[in-house]
C-alpha cells in the first residue's frame, strides 16, 4: 500500500494556547484536521460561555490570518475549534445550561487541581462539581476528564489507574447517565475499563503513547519533548492502548493533545509538560496503526469514532498519505524562541499530500 484516503479527520484533544503562541501553531492543525476540541487552561482559564466565544473568536482570527499570509488554502482555513469550558469547584449549573444552549460549547473539561498544565484552578474535590455534573447529565454536556490522581504519595505511573478506582468509578455510579471522555489514557487498566464499561464513555489516545514507552525519555539522556502528562508508561501499556486504537471499538479515537511549548521551557530545570505533535499527527498514527498491522481500521479511529461520540456529521471530504520517507524538522519557529517537535530530526514513512 502506498496511499492511504480518508474521510478528513478529527482531533478530539487539542491546546492551541492563546496571543502569538495560538497564532504559530494553529495552521498546523488546521492543516491536518477539519475540527479539534480545544483545551480550555489559557490563563486565566476559559471558564465561561463568553470566555470560550471569545476565544473562538481569537482562534478563527488567526486562520483569517494564516490564510491572508498564504500560510493556509481556503479548505484548511474553514477549520472548526469546538470550544470546551473549563470545570472549576464554583462552575455555576445556569452556565453550563446557558453553554449548552448555545450550540457553541461541546464539553466541559475536569482538571483535578495540581494534575497538569495550568490546572491550578481545577476541581480539588470530585464532590464539589456534583450539582455541575448534574447539570451536564441532563443538558447532555460530555465531561472531558484528565483522569489522574493528584496525591503526591501515589506514585506518578500510578496515578492513572488510582483515578479509576478512586474517582471515574463513584463518579459514573452517582451520574450513570453522564457522557464521558476518558482523556488521553495512558495505561492498560483504562483501556480495559474503556472497552468494558457501560454505555456512555468514550477515549481518546495520543500518537505518542501508541509509539513510545518511558524509555523514550530517557534514552541516551533525559529527553524532555518526550515528557508530557500524563507521562509515557511501560511498554504492556503501549501495546494495550495499540491494541485497543486499533480494534475497530468506537469507543476509541483520536485526540493529539499536542501541547506547544517553547523550547526553551522544555530544555530547563523543570521541564514544561506536553509534546508537540499537531504538524506531523496524521503521519505519527500512521506509523502507529501500521507497525500494527492495521492501516485499514485508521480512518474509523482517526475520522469516524469520534464524530459518532459528540453527535456530529462526519466530514465529507478526504485527505490522503503517502508514503514517502521523509524527517520531522529539528525546530519550527515559535514566539520569541522555537519549538522542537516530537521525535525531532526523526524518519517516518507516510507523509501527508497536499490538497487536490
Amino acid at each position: 500500500m502506498d496511499t492511504l484516503t480518508l474521510r478528513r479527520p478529527d482531533d478530539w484533544h487539542l491546546h492551541l494556547r492563546d496571543g502569538d503562541a495560538l497564532r504559530a501553531v494553529v495552521a498546523a492543525s488546521a492543516r491536518q484536521f477539519a475540527r479539534a476540541i480545544v483545551m480550555p487552561n489559557l490563563k486565566p482559564p476559559v471558564t465561561t460561555l463568553a470566555d470560550a466565544l471569545a476565544y473562538r473568536a481569537r482562534i478563527l482570527a488567526a486562520l483569517a490570518a494564516a490564510r491572508d499570509a498564504g500560510e493556509l488554502d481556503e479548505r484548511a482555513a474553514a477549520f472548526q475549534p469546538l470550544m470546551t469550558l473549563y470545570l472549576t469547584d464554583n462552575t455555576r449549573p445556569a452556565e453550563l445550561e446557558a453553554a449548552a444552549r448555545s450550540g457553541m460549547v461541546q464539553g466541559v473539561k475536569l482538571y483535578p487541581a495540581g494534575a497538569t498544565t495550568n490546572s491550578d484552578a481545577g476541581v480539588t474535590d470530585i464532590r464539589k462539581v456534583d450539582a455541575a455534573l448534574e447539570t451536564m447529565q441532563r443538558v447532555g454536556l460530555p465531561l472531558l476528564v484528565h483522569g489522574e490522581a493528584t496525591d503526591p504519595a501515589i506514585d506518578v505511573f500510578d496515578r492513572e489507574h488510582v483515578f479509576i478506582d478512586q474517582v471515574m468509578e463513584p463518579l459514573r455510579r452517582r451520574f450513570p447517565a453522564l457522557r464521558i471522555v476518558f482523556e488521553h489514557i495512558t495505561t492498560r487498566e483504562a483501556a480495559h475499563y474503556v472497552r468494558d464499561a457501560a454505555d456512555g464513555i468514550g477515549a481518546t489516545i495520543t500518537a505518542h503513547h501508541l509509539l513510545y514507552n518511558r524509555n523514550a525519555i530517557f534514552t541516551g539522556g533525559l529527553r524532555p519533548h518526550w515528557y508530557c502528562l500524563p507521562v509515557l508508561k511501560r511498554e504492556p501499556h503501549r501495546l494495550a492502548l495499540l491494541e485497543a486504537a486499533t480494534s475497530g471499538n468506537p469507543r476509541f479515537f483520536l485526540g493529539t493533545d499536542s501541547a506547544p511549548h517553547a523550547q526553551r521551557l522544555k530544555e530547563h530545570a523543570a521541564a514544561c509538560a506536553g509534546c508537540y505533535t499537531a504538524p506531523h499527527a496524521l503521519e505519527l498514527y500512521a506509523a502507529a496503526f501500521e507497525l500494527a498491522g492495521a492501516l485499514d481500521r485508521l480512518e474509523g479511529f482517526a475520522s469516524l469514532h469520534g464524530p459518532r461520540f459528540y453527535g456530529l456529521p462526519v466530514n465529507a471530504d478526504t485527505v490522503t498519505l503517502r508514503r514517502a520517507a521523509w524527517t520531522i524538522p529539528e525546530q519550527l519557529p515559535f514566539p520569541g524562541d522555537a519549538i522542537v517537535p516530537l521525535a525531532a530530526g526523526e524518519s517516518l514513512q507516510w507523509k501527508l499530500a497536499p490538497a487536490a
